[in-house]
């Protein structure tokens, strides 16, 4: 044996080794890279598919919410006054004062609608409405009906006087009531 044979005996385990580091350096560590990265992958996904399961078996109960909800909010929307655009829930607001008014016996002198304002998504509605009453079971009759109808109503000024000093019988009353709308 010479020493080519020697160089071969000691190359080839040498060779042996150094290929077991490549192999596994680059195919046994990039393989569990990989099968890591899939084992994630599916964990996040099982995560997710559990979540939508939730959500889907949470259906029923997220549909019932939504329609109490909506209930609420169309409940919530009677007591404003209707009207496609403020201008038109304004004359609404002016006829449904002027009619509670009048149906106590009062007489209206003036009635002015002053410019709407915004708060947020809703118009708030102004009117101001001069008036003469018999008594005060009028004016009092009138409040109770502001108060207790099925459109809330905000008094922001109530002006009363009396017309006749010597006669105390009729009062001046200046009313200026707001409501909101749905503003567009």
């Amino acid at each position: 044996m010479g020493k080519s044979s020697k160089i071969l005996f000691w190359l080839i385990p040498l060779m042996l080794v150094l290929l077991g580091i490549v192999f596994y350096d680059y195919v046994y560590l990039t393989v569990q890279d990989e099968q890591r990265s899939l084992g994630e992958l599916k964990d996040s996904k099982r995560t997710t598919l559990e979540k939508y399961v939730n959500t889907i078996a949470q259906k029923g109960a997220l549909e019932n919410e939504i329609n109490s909800l909506k209930e609420s909010r169309k409940a919530e929307e009677t007591k404003m006054v209707e009207g496609p655009t403020p201008s038109v829930a304004a004359a609404g607001l002016q006829n449904m004062i002027k009619g509670i008014i009048t149906g106590k016996g009062g007489t209206i002198t003036s009635e002015r609608v002053e410019k709407p304002e915004d708060l947020n998504r809703f118009k708030v509605i102004t009117v101001t409405v001069d008036a003469v009453l018999p008594e005060t079971r009028a004016l009092h009759d009138i409040l109770s009906a502001f108060e207790t109808g099925q459109t809330a109503l905000a008094m922001r000024e109530l002006d009363v006087r009396v017309r006749n000093m010597r006669e105390p019988r009729d009062l001046m009353v200046k009313f200026r009531v707001s409501a909101m709308n749905m503003g567009k």
